[in-house]
């Protein structure tokens, strides 16, 4: 196993990678004249943001700043046009003039998104809805229906495992991370997040397991290695059924783990176990009763599920830009709306764990690796997506540090079922113990 020379931080990462502007400047040009229209609608913005504390360099070289020299970061907007957009909707447009240099953050990034995201308002503003109303029918052609999930699907994963292998760890496992310690490294801390799913489904030699969205295969060929349960997997993604495929093959698990490559709708059988790890983001809140009826009718009377999901407090879309160009028809649900796939059905939610702080350390080891082979990015794609992508898992450290984003691990079992344990200290001890002290 690959040791990491050292551990993430918030100081490490910034210093280890290039946030600074670029010196080169888009080939574009604008007038010098700066209208007082435009600074009214530029100040505007910045109170309708929460006012961070940033200086803003307009195309001129004008200085504009409400914080006396305090600002932590700058923001240079190359052309009036930019302004413009970033006016109408800053949360669709910032990341899109961002990637093509036609806005700069001067200074350190995870700083500048840190001051943003401080005091973005989160409730009781409209954020993004001139944006979202332009952009309706796009939006609506992204739903999660059976077609358009394979779509959408397809823009996020499907764009090359030579690219993920760049940054994620070993076993490719593109989900939140457990980290027992500070000091745990990102290869040890993903093995640590699948032994804490298997402990949580309490997993037995001999039973059966159908995973929702299985990524490039790594919990579903755990299950079956360390806990002796067979396994359906399930993916859309044809790129990650094929590596997932391709590693059973090799490691001789092809005959207890079957990859499928289909839609979790059409999932059939009799399962003990059902588990989805970082599917429900892609799911759509309007399928939820759909997936419900999915779990109850494939899982055995005795049975108990686990739900890993990146949530909300409270109920409101994806962000514009991240829904339209990293992450097609994503939405994180609230608790309230995750109740929506049990409730129905009669199912007993047993344990709920946030999980956020942890994500926010995962995507500090990839937004690391990230750094670290930008220039093969660079010529596996093009800069613009080197910036989109930086913006991407940047944006998402701070959306956790701060409190935007949740990351809940949901378990249930149907109503009566008393076999569950006592207590929670089932979910910390050796995987041998997995079944726990239970009533009933």
């Amino acid at each position: 196993m690959r040791q990491e020379q050292t551990e993430p931080s918030s100081n490490s990462i910034s210093d280890s990678a290039n946030y600074a502007a670029s010196t080169e400047k888009p080939a574009r040009t604008a007038g010098n004249t700066v209208f007082p229209m435009e600074k009214f609608l530029l100040m505007k913005m910045m109170r309708t943001i929460g006012n961070p504390p940033l200086r803003i360099v307009l195309w001129n070289g004008e200085e504009i700043s409400d914080h006396d020299g305090n600002a932590v970061a700058g923001v240079h907007i190359h052309d009036r046009g930019a302004l413009l957009k970033l006016a109408v909707d800053p949360e669709l447009y910032f990341g899109e003039l961002y990637s093509a240099q036609r806005v700069e953050v001067q200074g350190n990034l995870m700083d500048f998104l840190e001051a943003v995201y401080r005091v973005w308002p989160q409730q009781g503003v409209s954020q993004g809805r001139i944006g979202k109303k332009l952009l309706a029918p796009f939006f609506e052609e992204r739903r999660n229906t059976l077609s358009g999930s394979r779509r959408n699907i397809h823009h996020h994963y499907d764009i090359g495992n030579d690219f993920y292998k760049l940054w994620l760890d070993e076993q490719m496992v593109y989900t939140c991370a457990y980290f027992p310690t500070p000091d745990t490294n990102l290869e040890e801390a993903q093995i640590a997040k699948l032994d804490h799913v298997c402990r949580k489904l309490r997993l037995q030699p001999g039973e059966t397991v159908v995973e929702a969205g299985c990524g490039w295969g790594a919990l579903a060929l755990h299950m079956a290695r360390h806990y002796g349960v067979r396994v359906k997997a399930y993916n859309i993604s044809k790129a990650q059924i094929a590596f997932a495929r391709q590693r059973a093959r090799a490691e001789g698990l092809d005959g207890r783990v079957e990859f499928i490559e289909d839609d979790y709708r059409n999932v059939r059988g009799e399962f003990d176990a059902f588990v989805s790890v970082g599917m429900l983001e892609h799911v759509g809140t309007e399928h939820y009763q759909g997936l419900g009826a999915v779990i109850d009718r494939n899982l055995k009377a005795s049975g108990r599920g686990l739900i890993h999901t990146i949530g909300l407090n409270f109920a409101r879309p994806m962000d514009a830009w991240t829904e339209r160009h990293i992450f097609p028809g994503a939405n994180p649900p609230s608790l309230a709306q995750m109740m929506q796939i049990f409730e129905p059905y009669d199912f007993s939610v047993l344990d709920v764990e946030n999980l956020r702080l942890h994500y926010a350390r995962t995507l500090e080891h990839w937004l690391a690796r990230y750094e670290d082979n930008v220039e093969r990015v660079a010529q596996m794609f093009d800069q613009e997506f080197v910036r989109a992508w930086r913006l991407y898992l940047a944006g998402s450290v701070m959306s956790f540090r701060t409190g935007g984003m949740q990351l809940f691990q949901v378990t249930f079992a149907r109503a009566d079922q008393n076999q569950i344990p006592w207590t929670r200290q089932y979910l910390y001890g050796a995987h041998s113990s997995a079944s726990g002290a239970s009533h009933g």
